[in-house]
């Protein structure tokens, strides 16, 4: 209950983005060249795109097994940071996992209070493992607990980081609601990947500059192992953190639609872009761009976001972006794919939490491989989904109109 009020304000917080403004970023199209394009991606994200990587789909309860091979592959050190952590099947599995690892293997956990309901229960045990075990920004004291900036500014990176040489990241939490196939309203619909190549290092950065500010020390030098090619995709972990105004992951969606020639297929479980995203999504759409976005429909795990969600529906559609509501669990999904190559996976949603407020992480992969799994993907949840048309929306109830202008409204408060 300590958690509720807190909670409820970051929530609302969350259906309330900032008033745009015309300087806002938005950008038409990526270069075609290779060597163009490269530096445009370099020049906004300010990390490069680099070959010789490997990045495979993780889909739903199997990231939970890859978890496991992971801890148990380890020879050096194992890094876990989670939004969500809390008792249950999958936590007891992965503590099993680490106290059977090979001696001499360094674990290290960080996990976010906010998410990580009753965790408190849960880091004794992992302690008596050997782990190191930190919390992020903790939420103890009546000046914390009232303090909304410090509510919104959580870790909701989800790494998973063996020998600095493998990672695994995407949209999971440790807890029952991840276990599955994402195929009952209990069990979540959610992506992730596995990387081996040079971007593990980024993603172990990242990791480190979270473990830092909670007070752990440095990493070791062995975290950081030279890194051999180990696959033919090019990639770059995005790191996002608190900005006011332009984040890593606003520049990451908006470099990542500009890229967009033919396809742009969207899947976010937290849809609340604001209007600079949502312009660069109808300027697709008038291109003639097959412009799709796959959202939760109702089993939306947090009903004010599903409104909030549902308010930025008529501009898309009117525009010829075409809208699904997935219709069997939560799809708590973040991904992209871009034509036949460029693919986003990660814990990074699309509204004002994450591109303000938040840590964040994704992969930005260019590989026709992973592509073509996240389209196969991506049409497999569309036999799941419910497809909004823009005939039938102009002629919803004047109440679901008024629930629409919730967020608006609450913004002007805040």
């Amino acid at each position: 209950m300590r958690l509720a009020w807190p909670i409820l304000i970051a929530l609302l917080a969350a259906g309330c983005p900032y008033p745009n403004h015309r300087q806002d970023l938005r950008l038409r199209s990526l270069p075609e060249a290779p060597a163009a394009r490269s530096i445009a991606i370099t020049q906004t994200l300010g990390v490069p795109l680099e070959p010789g990587n490997r990045v495979e789909l993780v889909q739903n309860g199997h990231i939970f097994d890859a978890m496991e091979e992971e801890i148990r592959a380890a020879r050096s050190s194992i890094h876990i940071a989670s939004y969500i952590w809390r008792p249950g099947i999958p936590s007891d599995r992965l503590i099993i996992a680490l106290r059977e690892r090979r001696a001499g293997v360094q674990c290290r956990v960080l996990v976010d209070p906010l998410g990580s309901v009753n965790f408190e229960s849960v880091a004794p045990v992992l302690t008596d493992a050997g782990c190191d075990v930190r919390l992020y920004r903790p939420m103890q004291g009546t000046v914390a607990s009232l303090d909304a900036v410090r509510i919104r500014a959580r870790m909701h990176r989800k790494l998973v980081i063996r020998d600095g040489e493998v990672a695994l990241t995407g949209g999971f939490g440790i807890w029952r609601s991840w276990l599955g196939n994402g195929d009952a309203a209990e069990t979540w619909r959610d992506t992730n990947v596995r990387m081996r190549g040079p971007v593990v290092r980024g993603a172990q950065l990242a990791f480190a500059g979270n473990w830092q500010e909670s007070g752990g020390d440095f990493l070791p030098p062995e975290s950081f192992p030279p890194l051999a090619p180990a696959g033919d995709a090019q990639a770059c972990f995005v790191a996002s953190t608190s900005h006011r105004f332009l984040s890593e992951a606003s520049k990451m969606w908006a470099l990542s639609i500009a890229s967009a020639k033919r396809r742009l297929w969207i899947a976010n479980s937290y849809f609340i872009p604001p209007e600079a995203l949502s312009d660069m999504l109808i300027e697709k759409a008038r291109q003639g761009v097959d412009v799709r976005v796959l959202v939760p429909g109702r089993h939306h795990d947090v009903k004010p976001v599903l409104t909030a969600q549902r308010a930025s529906y008529a501009r898309l559609l009117e525009a010829g972006v075409r809208i699904w509501e997935y219709e069997i669990s939560m799809m708590h999904s973040k991904t992209l794919l871009a034509d036949d190559a460029l693919g986003i996976v990660g814990s990074t949603n699309m509204d004002p939490l994450a591109l303000n407020h938040t840590e964040e992480g994704s992969v930005m992969v260019e590989d026709p491989a992973l592509a073509k799994a996240l389209e196969a993907a991506f049409e497999q949840d569309l036999t799941h989904s419910r497809e909004i048309h823009w005939k039938g929306w102009k002629q919803r109830g004047l109440l679901q109109r008024l629930a629409e202008q919730l967020p608006s409204v609450i913004g002007d408060f805040l």
